[in-house]
């Protein structure tokens, strides 16, 4: 777990996938890497999961350690896929799912308790297609693609969508921390 400061609450971001082992993961490292290289790395901890138990305990896709690898980051060699819960929902402050089916499962499993904020990861990113209000809807259009089935390159399309969005997530959250 990434230490935190005392002299403030954790702010806690948690990136959902279907399985655990390629989207979320990769999105759990890139932003951690860009919560550091903004100077709140110790403000602010990510974590992932997955809406299906199905990978359950297993390591981060190859293809996905390969991807970030290639690009710079860590790989996540000590990552761990596990299944989310309704504890998971109302101990976090940002929830990003990677598709609207996420999205529209974790608001089934939030079942109306307090909690965290659940938005799309894409709706972060100024290049995606702009559909209104982003908090409001859970549009496929804004899906992550799943490079599961694919070859390598699918990797290198899902980490350049959650790049894409990195940066206006920490904005929002930074934004959120100053409101604190």
């Amino acid at each position: 777990m990434v230490p935190v400061s005392t002299e403030t609450p954790a702010y806690r971001v948690m990136t959902v996938c279907t399985g655990n082992i390629c989207r979320s993961p990769m999105a759990e490292v890139v932003l951690r890497d860009r919560f550091e290289a903004a100077g709140l790395g110790d403000r602010v901890v990510v974590d992932s999961t997955g809406v299906s138990d199905e990978e359950h305990g297993n390591p981060v896709d190859p293809r996905a350690r390969r991807e970030l690898a290639e690009h710079g980051y860590p790989t996540g060699d000590g990552h761990r896929a596990r299944q989310v819960t309704p504890a998971d929902l109302t101990a976090r402050d940002l929830v990003l799912p990677m598709t609207a089916q996420h999205a529209r499962r974790l608001r089934r499993l939030a079942d109306g308790r307090r909690g965290a904020e659940i938005r799309m990861f894409r709706t972060f990113d100024p290049n995606a297609p702009r559909l209104g209000d982003p908090a409001s809807h859970d549009d496929p259009r804004l899906d992550v693609d799943d490079p599961w089935y694919g070859a390598q390159d699918g990797f290198a399309t899902t980490l350049a969508e959650v790049e894409g969005a990195a940066d206006g997530i920490v904005e929002h959250v930074r934004a959120a921390l100053d409101g604190r």
